[in-house]
């Protein structure tokens, strides 16, 4: 047994928050060893805090929940039986394969994850366009940040969740936090904000419930779900009606403030009132406290995110920033706290439908020439943009036949989840790779086990750009081999013996150079300057020698340009429009969702830990007194929220905590607690975000679960 720890990083959230593993003795001679979580107080993110789900973490590692061999299902009887890691590889290999020379390549999908590691993300996107030539690939963090993604490319020329470190927000002097429950979500951020109300500085929180965040604002602004982009714009109006925008900053480093400014003097302040339910005193108030700020910022999640009008919403929110001169200044500007343990690094590397690594854009002829130079195949094999995550699910069975899975739930985590649910069962074939035998896995023709964070090494970039090391702790129970080895092994059985190692350093130096030059430059970084400087920030280009060293990466984007063709930001004129799906007489209450503290994502891993299931063990409908009143609700009674798509029910939860024309109701559970089964698929046209946060319900006593 060794006597050191292992430092490594939590397999949850986007921060990644450091940890060392420590192991523990099991009893028996033969039975080896386990870990246990300790603190790792030198890592900067977290400094040694940890929620309840990453302490718990190690739960996952136990044989008692895991999978710990290969499935086929067995024509004979239907059901998933033990098969030979042979039997298995073989098995998919050849459903890959029929489908494709059946149905050409494009009826092949392969379908990833926000928790992949760079080096899977990478070699996933790779096997999809190398090996079985489809343009049918992405993953489900185009559900976590896609919208701000694509604001911020239109704004700044380049995205990166946070353009500066965490380290920041309790020096500047306010935060406006929009659609962010950090209490609950990634709890040890929470003292960023505590810090911050302790060094003087003001906190603004945008969320229609009074969620235990919202609980420690000077200001809570609980807008009507659905129009967070009219409060931004209301903001920005009263910006400009009270004087207080920077005009050198926007004549020096802005270019389109005449056309937002004119879209936003359209939203005066009384008709946000009526289209928001906030007060005109209260917008005034927020005004007030963000620009008497010497510095300030804007913090967004997933609440103004997952909309059909999402990236128009960021947008807003940025021209605010900009026309304040709180852009690109220190202390200052506009982040994305993304959600995924690695939805920043898992979309710059290639799993995105219309990207490749680096965060190159698949449709420009130079970026397809470098990376198919790295690859060793000609830039016009390479297929172009595919379908986006949800046009993806939606198209299994019709136009696509088959389908790699990787590290996703999308039966739970999905919008529309009956119907999507529905199209996975209608495939031809369905391979999952995953760690536990998930409700989307529990419909595969062939299941693989694989390897977890604690067992394997890889790197992931947090929310900041850091760009971090996790690594081996322990080894894998036999039987369950890693991502790369099934990528590596399946590429041999279908024709291409080399150029997928199952090496993660050796991956990683290969990434390293597919994404040198492009916006997310990883050249610069190694595992040795990983573990050696906690984590390095990207873009950090290799330097050539007579540079005097390596490069330092860049904590700190676009204080001295933006990442545009001429160094300006740019406005983006954007207007209030409804949600896609507005109450009426039938559907008469607005559903939005969310997380709880003690569950993560679909709840495929968390659900399997006892501690987090006593704290939270199934679905709720939170109402406020008011709706219950009306309709003669009592606490805990069994109630079904019902939209045009299908039904949840969950125990009623009354507080006064949320508005009383809406409902919320957490994502994390399969079953007639689906809430996805509810929420409307309708896309944003640039982002293609499904809209999650708002549709239409009614309420019902609970009676049998359904859904189309």
């Amino acid at each position: 047994m060794r006597d050191e720890t292992t430092p490594t990083h939590c397999p949850y959230c986007a921060l990644q928050c450091g940890m060392n593993l420590r192991d523990v003795p099991q009893p028996g001679a033969d039975a080896g060893t386990a870990v246990e979580v300790v603190e790792r107080p030198d890592f900067p993110v977290n400094r040694g805090a940890l929620c309840g789900k990453g302490r718990t973490a190690p739960s996952l590692l136990s044989s008692r929940v895991r999978l710990s061999g290969p499935l086929i299902r067995s024509h004979a009887t239907g059901r998933l039986e033990p098969a030979t890691w042979e039997e298995a590889l073989r098995t998919i290999a050849d459903g890959l394969r029929r489908t494709r020379e059946t149905h050409g390549a494009d009826a092949v999908g392969v379908f990833g994850g926000g928790g992949l590691t760079n080096e899977k993300a990478y070699t996933l996107g790779k096997f999809a366009r190398v090996v079985l030539g489809t343009s049918q690939i992405d993953y489900n963090g185009r559900f976590c940040m896609s919208s701000a993604a694509a604001a911020h490319t239109k704004a700044f020329g380049l995205d990166r969740g946070l353009p500066f470190p965490l380290e920041d927000i309790p020096r500047t002097g306010c935060v406006i936090l929009v659609g962010s429950n950090l209490a609950e979500t990634m709890p040890p951020a929470l003292r960023y904000l505590t810090e911050l109300k302790e060094n003087g500085g003001r906190l603004i929180v945008v969320d229609p419930r009074r969620t235990r965040t919202a609980e420690q604002a000077d200001l809570h602004l609980a807008p009507r779900p659905g129009t967070d982009l009219a409060l931004a714009l209301g903001l920005l109006h009263e910006v400009v009606a009270q004087g207080r925008t920077d005009e050198e900053f926007i004549t020096a480093r802005t270019s389109g403030w005449a056309d937002a400014r004119a879209a936003a003097m359209a939203h005066w302040p009384e008709l946000v009132e009526r289209i928001t339910g906030v007060g005109v005193p209260e917008l005034r108030e927020a005004v007030r406290l963000f620009c008497d700020a010497p510095s300030a910022m804007v913090l967004t999640a997933r609440g103004p995110e997952q909309h059909s009008k999402g990236t128009d919403t960021v947008s807003a929110w940025i021209n605010l920033c900009l026309a304040t001169g709180r852009a690109g200044r220190p202390l200052s500007g506009y982040g994305c706290l993304t959600g995924q343990g690695n939805g920043q690094g898992g979309r710059e590397h290639g799993q995105k439908a219309d990207q490749l690594p680096g965060y190159r854009k698949l449709d420009d002829p130079a970026a397809r020439a470098h990376v198919a130079q790295v690859w060793g195949v000609a830039p016009e094999s390479l297929p172009g943009p595919g379908r986006s995550a949800y046009e993806l699910l939606d198209a299994l069975g019709r136009d696509v036949k088959s389908l790699l899975l990787m590290g996703s739930n999308p039966v739970v985590s999905a919008p529309r989840a009956a119907h999507v649910e529905d199209r996975i069962r209608s495939l031809e074939f369905l391979a999952v790779a995953d760690v536990v035998l998930s409700e989307t896995a529990a419909l595969a023709d062939v299941v693989l086990p694989v390897t977890q964070w604690a067992e394997e090494s890889g790197t992931t970039t947090n929310l900041e750009g850091r760009v971090l090391l996790r690594r081996k702790a322990l080894d894998a129970p036999d039987g369950v081999r890693s991502d790369l080895e099934v990528l590596g092994a399946l590429a041999g059985l279908l024709g291409h013996e080399k150029g997928f190692p199952a090496d993660p350093e050796e991956v990683f130096e290969e990434l390293r150079r597919a994404s040198a030059g492009g916006p997310a430059d990883y050249s610069g970084i190694t595992y040795r300057r990983i573990a050696d400087e906690n984590g390095v920030f990207w873009p950090c280009p290799e330097e050539p020698e007579e540079a005097g060293g390596p490069h330092p990466g860049t904590p700190r984007l676009f204080l001295d340009r933006f990442a545009t063709a001429d160094g300006l930001a740019r406005f983006v004129p954007v207007a209030h429009r409804p949600a896609a799906e507005e109450p009426d007489a039938e559907y008469p209450v607005l559903l939005t969702t969310g997380r709880v503290v003690a569950q993560y994502q679909s709840g495929a891993q968390t659900r399997r830990v006892d501690e987090l299931n006593a704290a939270a063990p199934g679905p709720f409908v939170e109402l406020h007194p008011q709706l219950a009143e009306r309709l003669g609700v009592a606490e805990g009674e069994p109630l079904a929220v019902v939209s045009r798509r299908g039904r949840a029910t969950g125990p009623a939860r009354i507080t006064t905590s949320i508005r009383p024309d809406t409902v919320f109701m957490p994502f994390h559970w399969p079953g007639e607690g689906r809430v996805n089964s509810v929420t409307n698929p309708a896309l944003d046209p640039t982002s293609r975000m499904p809209e999650f946060k708002v549709c239409a319900v009614r309420l019902e006593p609970a009676g049998p679960a359904g859904g189309a």
